[in-house]
């Protein structure tokens, strides 16, 4: 009997293992438009076993450009159309389509989270490193970008860091007080942490079930993470898939707004929020299913009638004769001249994606003082910054009037102007408290004074300029985290110092 049953089971797996890894089925109607002899053995394999054990994941790769483009394909375009910024790639690579293997199995010497898998080498982690064996540019101009630092700016700027440490650390109450018992590792992926990324660590290796098989794979430490500035496995940073998600890595996806707004919201950016309230997003959500959001390069009154957040900000746009605009750029801040969202006051975009290593006049790593004067060897110049906004004006002109964009951006500057007075008014009050000694400024960011002075530039100021640069949102400018609040924030914060007095 045990013969017979040893015999069975035997069998059994004879047949399971031929037919998931020697006779892949794929079964799937998108298969069939696929000329599969140009997928590499090895991605065949691939597929052949996660078509049943993550199905979700090959059934979005066959929607990818990667299931149907070899990378020589991509080379033979003329430059404007092409996706690929490679001037050449390895033989091996260019006559394959984009299947599984070709990604996870880079560089492998440099990555800590490479392990064995059924006689194949692979990574876990596909990093930009990896994505710029096609994609040299777009990692060149992202990796040193302020995304690029998301992390390194939380963690290496102190101030930054206590700010953060302040909000998110675990509280206790003792005798009466509160006390912070320090940021929780497991959940920093669920705090500010998740936008801007965290480190992935390999802690060693660990077992895992994967239906009738037992795997054992790299343990990683901040994972799952889709961080913009994810530093990842290799060294390299950021986290393509952040924007254009696998597997699919649709640029689709990454032109819609829909991608920014997973970080980019009240009350501290919130460009989405305000984005849903302009006349942009009045069009976009009434016709977006009319355009092209698939097409290189972007013909601007042809292929989209309305912005998105990646038709300003980073893609190449071109008029319906085929002039330029507007090159294509991976850092997100390279059409901006100033830098709405800074700490406490708006300030020229800065020099470097690198924000910790700025110094202010008081040694601090800030781009401004407490008053508002400028760090100005770490920030853009005049010049650069009249250049990036004429980028910007170049493309708000292929829709507006040339009268409208300039006196738009006028009223910027003085919206501008005037959020920073009203964000001085509440450093003054602080500093006054401070001075009196009814607050203590070891911490500034602890007690009841210093957290609405904290509210005044981060979330209500922000809010206004947001408003006013996305044109459109009076709301936000006005009573929702607007001037409404700001003015009884700063109300909030004479009666306390008052009251304590």
């Amino acid at each position: 009997m045990k013969k017979i049953v040893y015999i069975f089971c035997t069998c059994a797996l004879i047949i399971f293992f031929t037919s998931v890894l020697v006779m892949p089925s794929y079964g799937s109607e998108k298969e069939q438009d696929i000329d599969m002899s140009k997928l590499s053995s090895k991605s065949k394999r691939c597929l052949g076993c996660h078509a049943n054990a993550t199905p979700g994941i090959v059934e979005d790769w066959y929607t990818s450009l990667h299931s149907r483009t070899t990378p020589r394909m991509g080379l033979a375009r003329e430059k404007i159309e092409s996706r690929i910024s490679a001037e050449s790639v390895k033989e091996e690579l260019s006559e394959n389509f984009v299947g599984c293997y070709e990604c996870h199995s880079l560089n492998v010497e440099q990555h800590k989270d490479s392990f064995n898998h059924f006689g194949l080498k692979i990574n876990v982690v596909v990093s930009p490193k990896d994505c710029a064996i096609c994609h040299p540019t777009e990692e060149k101009e992202y990796a040193p970008s302020k995304k690029g630092y998301a992390v390194s700016n939380l963690e290496k700027n102190a101030v930054f860091k206590t700010l953060v440490d302040t909000v998110i650390s675990l509280k206790e109450v003792r005798e009466g007080k509160v006390v912070a018992l320090g940021v929780s590792e497991t959940t920093k992926m669920d705090t500010c942490y998740g936008c801007h990324g965290t480190e992935v660590k390999v802690t060693g290796t660990k077992r895992i079930s994967s239906g009738p098989l037992t795997l054992t794979v790299p343990d990683l430490q901040n994972w799952p993470n889709q961080g913009v500035g994810r530093i990842n496995p290799d060294g390299s940073r950021g986290a393509c898939s952040s924007c254009h998600p696998r597997h699919s890595f649709s640029i689709e996806i990454a032109r819609k707004p829909y991608t920014c707004a997973q970080c980019h919201l009240e009350p501290d950016v919130p460009a989405w929020n305000v984005y849903k309230e302009s006349k942009h997003a009045n069009i976009y959500s009434s016709k977006y299913h009319d355009w092209d959001f698939n097409t290189v390069p972007w013909e601007l009154g042809k292929d989209i009638k309305a912005p998105s957040c990646a038709t300003c900000h980073n893609s190449l746009l071109t008029t319906p004769k085929g002039k330029v605009i507007v090159p294509r750029t991976h850092d997100f801040g390279a059409r901006l001249w100033v830098r709405i969202f800074g700490l406490v006051y708006t300030h020229p975009q800065p020099k470097s994606g690198d924000t910790s290593i700025i110094k202010n006049k008081d040694g601090l790593p800030l781009p401004t003082d407490f008053t508002g004067n400028l760090a100005a060897e770490y920030l853009i110049d005049d010049q650069e910054q009249q250049s990036r906004q004429d980028q910007m004006m170049g493309i708000c002109i292929t829709c507006h009037g040339t009268n409208w964009v300039q006196m738009h951006f006028a009223k910027l500057d003085a919206t501008i102007k005037e959020t920073d007075k009203m964000a001085l008014n509440a450093t003054l009050l602080l500093t006054n408290a401070w001075e009196k000694n009814l607050a203590d400024n070891t911490n500034p960011f602890d007690e009841t004074i210093e957290q609405q002075w904290i509210t005044q530039w981060l979330f209500y100021a922000n809010s206004i300029r947001y408003a006013s640069a996305m044109t459109g949102a009076p709301d936000y400018a006005t009573f929702k985290n607007g001037w409404w609040e700001m003015t009884r924030n700063l109300k909030g914060m004479e009666d306390w110092i008052n009251l304590h007095q």
